[in-house]
């Protein structure tokens, strides 16, 4: 089937920037996006690319060459699905928080109810596509609830998990590493392989079974959230040895069996998936008995918490074991660089351990609302301040703690901001991105990530 005319429900960060590459690679398709979230359909339609509800490099671009031309947003959901022949899944997946699996499984209710959706207004044949990162075999459940609804629709279900770093999303989908899709119907397969055919090599396309491509993306963000655990915890042993862990990743990343990759040491990860993948990888371990798998896999998550709490005692202990009614500016709040994602960001638990010592917290990011670091504490007023002036945010501080590794905080007059700071003015760099020596020479005390300066 030759597709002209497909349907994306979910309008985040990967529904969003995906079907905006496709309809700039593929004009002859027709792109829907649809969301129930009326303020972010209309962010997304704003006549001012600078306020897409999502931030990535490039992608103002490449909505403004496409949206208007074959791609569009909308909160007609019923009426996308029944135009489109191909319509893709791309709801939010959170770790469960109730019930069975609570703290681990992945709360599958926004697919199901995708899914009921889909069933009840088809009136044609669909391909059915899971973006959501998903459990295994959850493909069989939606086909359940497809083929069930008594309309004579057929539907083919494909998994075609997304493999994207925030931050390069439209790199990542301009030349991606690879594009799977998985599949038990090769005509169904054939169809989103023409689609993507458009502009990706077909060597970098891969076709598997459907269980096989849903546990590919867990197993992908696991094998990649456990680098940055290790790095972390070798990191620790760097302090205490007076080894410097900048150059064991080095040294380390040359070897190529190894690489050179998500080697660098940090406050920790986060993002919606790493932590969200892992746990639900746990969760199927345990659910098949395999508790040795479940807990390999646990400790990478283990590790990543003590790393971020470990920051936050390292900013106390320095500050003379205590940090009440002392101001701490934090610089970043996203999860990492060009992105305005802070699900699941190291910056939250550090402030809130910070926070729950009595220190005073000023945060300064260049792309995440006030509004958002304030619903991501609970709306803490009296102990987090947020500023739109990173200098204001480090006037009359007693440190500063670098939590997200943006470009422009090495570019800023250090100078400045260590006269308007408290004595001694301390720098805790957690993405250690600074330049210590220069800092050191202007009278910082700095502290970094695996270094025991």
């Amino acid at each position: 089937m030759k597709i002209n005319s497909i349907c994306c429900i979910g309008a985040g960060y990967v529904g969003g920037p995906t079907m905006a590459v496709i309809a700039q690679k593929c004009p002859d398709i027709k792109v829907t996006v649809v969301d129930l979230n009326e303020s972010r359909i209309a962010a997304w339609n704003d006549s001012d690319f600078t306020k897409l509800p999502v931030y990535e490099p490039g992608l103002d671009a490449v909505v403004k060459e496409a949206r208007g031309r074959n791609l569009f947003f909308s909160t007609e959901v019923d009426k996308a699905i029944d135009e489109a022949q191909m319509i893709f899944i791309s709801v939010n997946t959170p770790t469960k928080m109730y019930g069975a699996g609570k703290g681990m499984a992945a709360d599958l209710k926004y697919i199901e109810l995708c899914a009921r959706q889909i069933a009840r207004v088809a009136t044609s044949d669909k391909i059915v596509v899971e973006k959501s990162t998903l459990p295994v075999r959850t493909a069989e459940a939606i086909k359940s609830i497809l083929d069930n609804t008594g309309n004579g629709v057929k539907f083919q279900i494909l998994s075609n998990p997304e493999f994207l770093a925030e931050g390069t999303a439209v790199e990542d989908l301009h030349r991606p590493d690879r594009v799977l899709i998985g599949g038990n119907e090769q005509e169904a397969i054939q169809s989103l392989v023409e689609v993507y055919g458009q502009w990706v090599p077909k060597e970098r396309i891969l076709t598997a079974n459907l269980w096989s491509s849903e546990l590919s993306k867990l197993t992908a963000n696991a094998f990649l959230a456990q680098r940055v655990s290790s790095i972390n915890a070798i990191s620790e042993l760097c302090e205490k040895t007076g080894a410097d862990v900048n150059e064991v990743a080095k040294a380390i990343g040359m070897d190529s069996r190894i690489g050179p990759k998500f080697l660098k040491a940090s406050v920790g990860f986060g993002g919606s998936c790493f932590q969200k993948d892992i746990l639900n990888l746990v969760y199927i371990a345990k659910s098949y008995g395999l508790d040795e798998v479940a807990d390999y896999w646990q400790q990478v998550v283990i590790m990543n918490d003590h790393q971020k709490h470990r920051f936050a005692k390292k900013i106390v202990k320095k500050l003379y074991n205590t940090v009440s009614g002392k101001k701490i500016a934090m610089l970043g709040w996203a999860f990492k660089k060009d992105t305005n994602d802070t699900r699941e960001s190291a910056a939250i638990d550090i402030a809130l351990d910070l926070i729950a010592e009595e220190a005073n917290v000023m945060v300064y990011d260049p792309k995440v609302s006030e509004n958002q670091i304030k619903n991501d504490v609970n709306n803490i007023e009296n102990n987090i301040k947020v500023t739109a002036d990173p200098y204001q945010a480090c006037k009359d501080a007693h440190a500063i703690a670098v939590v997200t590794e943006w470009d422009e905080f090495k570019e800023y007059d250090w100078k400045k901001i260590y006269d308007s700071m408290l004595k001694p003015a301390f720098v805790f760099d957690g993405r250690n991105i600074l330049d210590k020596e220069a800092l050191k020479k202007i009278g910082f005390v700095y502290t970094a990530i695996g270094s025991s300066n």
